[in-house]
């Protein structure tokens, strides 16, 4: 739990590749009743010598995908990952909370050898963040994720972002993480926005678009500079 952009599901993913596991993600606020607990269809039965109709429920679209990543990477253990848990609709709500203590979508569980991890950012983040009641709150773990730049920078080399992005940083490390709110609007940089930028800078350059602007920024100072002269 924690603001947008600071790195929660790239920590999943790290984890899952350090320990050699699946990862599969999901965010919620994609999700239906129907595409999480799957769709009702008529099962016909015989009960002591009466025939009797009822309804089941067809398998998860969640669940159902962790089995074909079972089966296409041939993998056991993983981690089922469910972004943006504190988003879900008022109608997935009971589901939920059903999920969270059993890990079953309707009769449908999560396979064995898989854990589930779930993310969330705080109210003030999104207008569309329901709070947990004590119930939902008592089946989970809560951590909090605390952007650290030494932490990032660590990722930045690994990753190759480009230096310009590091030599800024090290020299204005109080810009690396800011979510701002004033009367007129919202500001904000997150770790993931600088890692987007690493990458907009490179096809820039890879195009000579930004050599071009450096260029174009130059003639421009170098006009003003002899009209004042």
């Amino acid at each position: 739990m924690r603001p947008p952009g600071i790195g929660k599901t790239a920590i999943m993913e790290q984890v899952a590749s350090e320990l050699g596991i699946g990862l599969f993600s999901y965010s919620m606020t994609h999700h239906t009743r129907q595409s999480a607990l799957g769709l009702p269809l008529i099962k016909h039965v015989s009960y002591f010598g009466e025939e009797y109709d009822f309804s089941e429920y067809t398998m998860s679209e969640i669940i159902s995908s962790v089995y074909e990543i079972m089966q296409s990477a041939d993998i056991k253990n993983g981690i089922l990952f469910l972004d943006e848990i504190n988003c879900v609709s008022e109608t997935l709500r009971p589901i939920m909370l059903q999920f969270l203590q059993y890990k079953i979508f309707g009769r449908h569980e999560v396979p064995t050898g898989w854990i589930v991890v779930t993310a969330g950012n705080p109210p003030e983040y999104n207008h569309s963040v329901r709070e947990f009641d004590i119930a939902t709150w008592e089946r989970l773990k809560c951590i909090d994720v605390e952007p650290d730049f030494d932490t990032w920078k660590e990722f930045a080399y690994i990753n190759s972002l480009h230096s310009s992005i590091l030599t800024y940083l090290e020299i204005r490390k109080e810009n690396f993480y800011k979510i701002e709110t004033t009367v007129d609007s919202k500001s904000f940089v997150t770790a993931r926005g600088w890692d987007d930028l690493s990458q907009m800078i490179y096809l820039y350059e890879m195009h000579g678009i930004f050599r071009m602007i450096q260029t174009k920024n130059l003639s421009t100072l170098l006009k003003k500079t002899s009209t004042q002269e």
